[in-house]
């Protein structure tokens, strides 16, 4: 299955589970909080860890995603009412409406065709205002992260709320091109093992600020980790701040 873990209600649970609350939605709140009670437009949202966050933090928040499943999970959890829900993909972004826009657990390398990038970049400058701010992750090539994706060094056990261990690894199948190709395996204490499959896109410092500036917007920088280090240092990322022109 394709991005099962989005979109298959046993592996959404597996996702909440294995990613709760870290330094990067810390990084990222930071960054939304300096611009106070904004309209914040959460592109990729998934199970909505960030969103609620921010909505609890005073902000005006939109979580947007394709993912059916995903967003089911986000409407349940406590506070889901104080944010705006929507399914679908930038398409649907009215223009002019939001004051910063963010792109969280690498949501930005799941756009692996250029031309998917350049629209999503130029429906996000849409929908924000002048000067709007955009903040993204991108995992840096240089760091070759997908080295560490294989059977031995990703194996990890994954404690669901109730209790249940799933068992789970990776492994890659191509690299070409800056793009990756994976499949996430997850078995359960019943036997049932599901497949989760996705082609991520690792894109160069600069293959992310060509786009950018071609879809109206100013880099302001670019950090390499989420204690805001400097490109080739901290954790293997581009931390992009940017704004609309």
């Amino acid at each position: 299955m394709r991005h099962g873990e989005f979109r298959h209600p046993r592996l959404v649970a597996v996702y909440d589970a294995e990613c709760p609350w870290s330094r990067d939605d810390d990084w990222f709140l930071a960054v939304v909080g300096g611009t106070p009670a904004a309209r914040v437009l959460d592109l990729g949202c998934g199970t909505g860890r960030l969103a609620l966050a921010l909505a609890e933090a005073g902000h005006a928040v939109t979580g947007v995603d394709p993912a059916g499943a995903s967003l089911d999970a986000a409407r349940a959890k406590p506070g889901a009412e104080r944010v705006t829900w929507v399914e679908g993909t930038s398409a649907v972004l009215a223009d002019r409406s939001f004051d910063v826009a963010v792109l969280t657990s690498h949501v930005a390398q799941f756009l692996v065709d250029d031309d998917d990038w350049a629209r999503t970049l130029a429906d996000l400058a849409r929908a924000l205002v002048p000067g709007g701010r955009l903040a993204f992750d991108s995992r840096d090539p240089a760091d070759r992260r997908w080295e560490r994706w294989n059977p031995v060094d990703s194996r990890r056990r994954i404690t669901l709320p109730d209790g249940e261990v799933v068992r789970a690894w990776t492994e890659v199948h191509t690299v070409s091109g800056g793009r990756v190709d994976f499949t996430h395996h997850y078995l359960f204490t019943d036997g049932e093992e599901l497949l989760s499959s996705a082609t991520l896109r690792f894109r160069t410092e600069e293959e992310l600020r060509g786009p950018l500036g071609s879809a109206g917007f100013v880099v302001d920088r670019i950090h390499g980790g989420w204690g805001g280090e400097p490109v080739g240092r901290g954790d293997g990322e581009f931390l992009v701040l940017a704004h609309r022109q």
